[in-house]
């Protein structure tokens, strides 16, 4: 138990019960418990296994590298499309936590071994996804916000392609195409 972390199991809160059992079980792996983000999070020589987290609807184990975990129980979500390697078990309640007990005993088994192996996600590259047509015209016909653009380390630039990108009309993605042109041209992030 790391006394840093202790705060985020006093907090009252919806979820409070279930998280002190998750709590127990990460703590039965031998894994060492840090506070990061946050969040309780748990790791192997310096490396992050998985965390325990909350939100409104539900608390949960988040493993680093779930994408590689067998999943032979289909409980594992991946938060959002554009989340690679990360996966969830999502809880509503303590029952459900101490219901499945054994099987996240085995789950995070399985995580450590993954790290303990040195097993990497390969991550999709910058270049895989999908430039908006928007922002895509305006680099063609903007060699100075193209090289700067290229210029951006791969995290940033895929910020931009997400912000973007994911306005579902035209013209808002034209407007956050102008709103974005400085602050690429100045070699900053979408949060810089």
């Amino acid at each position: 138990m790391n006394p840093k972390v202790d705060f985020y199991f006093k907090k009252a809160g919806k979820w409070q019960d279930a998280i002190l059992k998750m709590r127990t079980i990460a703590l039965d792996s031998g894994l060492t418990e840090e506070l990061k983000w946050g969040c309780p999070c748990y790791t192997l020589n310096g490396a992050n296994v998985f965390l325990i987290h909350t939100f409104k609807a539900y608390c949960a184990y988040l493993f680093m590298k779930g994408a590689l975990m067998k999943d032979a129980k289909k409980l594992l979500i991946q938060q959002t499309a554009n989340v690679q390697s990360a996966r969830q078990i999502r809880f509503t309640d303590l029952r459900e936590v101490l219901d499945l007990e054994t099987t996240l005993k085995a789950y995070i088994k399985e995580a450590i071994k993954i790290e303990s192996a040195g097993l990497k996600v390969v991550l999709k590259k910058t270049t895989d996804y999908a430039v908006p047509p928007e922002f895509a015209a305006r680099l063609k016909s903007q060699p100075q916000l193209k090289k700067a653009f290229e210029s951006l380390t791969p995290g940033r630039q895929r910020a931009y392609l997400f912000f973007i990108g994911s306005a579902k009309q035209s013209a808002t993605r034209e407007a956050r195409v102008e709103k974005c042109v400085p602050a690429i041209l100045a070699g900053k992030g979408l949060d810089d």
